[in-house]
Formats: structure tokens, sequence, C-alpha cells
């Protein structure tokens, strides 16, 4: 393992049980009988907890949309041209897609993190430029990337993750846009959980049922082609990933080593969190998985993860859409533990324990 990995990973320490136990002691005096907001109060409790401080507040809020082109897309497993990537980003940065309608009401900001869209962008407010590669490989026919490419992707989304926590970011979300991308998730969560191809493989953006099964054969060939190391989360990553998922997997590992709760969107997130998680089990606590996703496989991974997710919408478009809605909720739980009254602040006569 490269020696400034390591090192990040080995700055991830366990959560603190005695904040945990003082946000248990505060939610269970707010006046309402006790764990009746449910996942909202679970939500404060992890923010604060992952934060380390009992008194951390929600400050500012970020989605990062991380891009990437892929190689796989030569084999029909897309109902959209490459191009779409590219358009989608301008599309981002104008602020007219999905995501930046649900930011903007959940009060977020959203920034793009090219990572490795095969296209030159100049520099322009709401990019982060951390292109490794114009794109992948085809991995039906051999590696996505090389192993350097695959953690430079990561040390990327680490760099991310430390150049906004210095600007006061202190609740982040992973998102994603990249034609093509959930054929090269589906490999990593075949390789990773063991899962077989036809488990995990779904119609990504809409494609018909022939599409589907050549979409599932890709999958196959790339795994047999490549002989990923379930092991060795990094050489799935380099052989069957994607850059945005290596990205994603940095972003976590940054939060993680911050103390700063990471809120995964769907699909393609969840193959970067998965990607995380193998080379760092502690960074399962560090993680907020936003939703269900409609996409095939999803649950697989969620499974896998050990991650209940906070919302099941029927939501399949990526971006960090559903990451957005998490986010919110997160900061709810957040003002809850906070901003309610306890019992006695409030001289309400505290109920007893039913029998």
């Amino acid at each position: 393992m490269e020696e400034w990995l390591e090192h990040l990973i080995n700055s991830i320490t366990p959560l603190d049980e005695g904040i945990l136990d003082m946000a248990q002691s505060r939610l269970d005096s707010l006046t309402k009988p006790r764990g009746s907001l449910g996942m909202l109060e679970e939500l404060g409790k992890r923010f604060v907890v992952i934060r380390g401080d009992l008194g951390a507040r929600v400050e500012k809020k970020v989605v990062f949309v991380f891009a990437a082109d892929h190689g796989v897309i030569e084999e029909g497993v897309s109902a959209f041209p490459k191009e779409v990537t590219a358009q989608m980003v301008y599309n981002f940065l104008r602020g007219g897609a999905g995501i930046n309608v649900i930011a903007r009401h959940t009060g977020a900001d959203v920034v793009v993190v090219d990572v490795g869209v095969d296209h030159f962008f100049r520099p322009t407010p709401g990019i982060f430029h951390a292109k490794v590669r114009m794109g992948t490989e085809n991995m039906a026919k051999g590696p996505a990337m090389t192993r350097e490419d695959a953690l430079e992707s990561i040390r990327m989304g680490v760099e991310v993750a430390f150049t906004y926590a210095a600007k006061d970011y202190n609740l982040f979300a992973a998102g994603d846009m990249g034609i093509g991308n959930t054929t090269p998730s589906s490999a990593v969560f075949s390789a990773i959980t063991g899962k077989p191809p036809e488990e995990v493989t779904g119609r990504g953006t809409g494609i018909d049922e022939e599409a589907l099964q050549r979409k599932i054969k890709v999958v196959r060939q790339a795994l047999e082609v490549n002989r990923p190391d379930p092991s060795d989360s990094v050489d799935v990553l380099c052989k069957v990933g994607g850059l945005e998922i290596g990205g994603i997997a940095g972003l976590v590992l940054g939060g993680a080593a911050l103390g700063i709760p990471v809120v995964v969107d769907g699909f393609i997130s969840t193959a970067g969190a998965l990607i995380a998680v193998s080379l760092c089990p502690r960074v399962r606590d560090y993680i907020v998985c936003a939703h269900r996703s409609a996409a095939l496989g999803h649950e697989v991974a969620l499974s896998w993860l050990g991650c209940r997710p906070l919302l099941n919408l029927d939501m399949r478009l990526g971006e960090g859409t559903g990451a957005a809605i998490g986010m919110w909720l997160m900061e709810l739980g957040e003002r809850i533990l906070h901003d309610m009254a306890t019992f006695e602040e409030a001289q309400v006569a505290e109920g007893e324990e039913a029998p």
C-alpha cells in the first residue's frame, strides 16, 4: 500500500463512545417520548459523534459530483452517448440539473469534480479540476486503468475533502456523473460482494432487455478477463472500476480522517463506499447511506456495507440527488438535538418509563 494511503487510513479512529452516550442522554431528556423522532434522532447523534464534539453544528453543506468517462461505453451498455457526460457537467455549472434544484432547496452548494471526463474544461467557478486521465479504457478488453491511476483518483478525492474542510464545510455528500458508469459499478459490486453479475446489474439509464443482457455479459467478461482480487480493492478499482468511483472512495476516506460525515448517494457512490470500506472497515461508521436506489443490485451493496438507507423514493438519477436530501435530514437531526427544549428547560413533567 502507498505510504500516504496507509498514513491516512491509520489516522481514521473509532468513534468516541463518550460523546455517543452524552448525545443519547440529551436526546432522552428532550420534550418528547424517548426515540419518538426515530432516525432523525440517530442522525443528530451521528453528526456530533463523527465530529467529535457534542456541541457541533452543521455549518456548510456541499455535494460533490464526481465526473468521469468510461471506455466500456463502446460495448453499447448505455442508452446515451459518451458526450453527454461533458454536456451534463456544463448543465451542473449553469445550475439546471436535478441536483442543482434539490441542493438549492436544501441549502447545499454543488461542486463538480472533474476526475476523468474526456473533455477539457476551462477554469470555472463550481468545478474542481482533479483530472487523472481522459476516461478509462474498455474494461471488457483489459484493465480500466493502471494501479497508479486508481490510486491517484483516490488521492484526488482525499484532496477534495481536505480542500473543502479548510473552507469550513463540515458535511459532505458524494454524487456522480459518467455515462456508462453503472457497468463498472456493477462489476465492483460483483467483485467485492461475490454476487454474480446478473444479481447486481440493472438497466441503468433505461436500456431495453437486449441491451441489459449485453451489459450483464460485458460485466461478466470484464471480471473474467481482469480477475480482480476482492481482497485488494485498489486492484478491483483499477481493473473494473472508474475514476469517479475512486474519487468518491477518496472523499469517504478523507471525510473520515477529518471527522466529517459523508452522505453517500446511490448506485455509483455506493461503489465508491465499497472501495473505501474495503480499504478501511472503520470508515463504515463515518458514512450515511441516503437512499435505496431503484437500480438492481443496490440493496446487495447496502447489505454488504451494513448500512440502513434513510429513504426509498424509487430514485435512480445519481448526481448526488438522494444524498442532498440525506444531508438536509442530518442537519434537521442536529437541530433537534441542539434546539429542542429539555423537560427541565420547558418545565414539563417527564413521563414515566413504560412497563
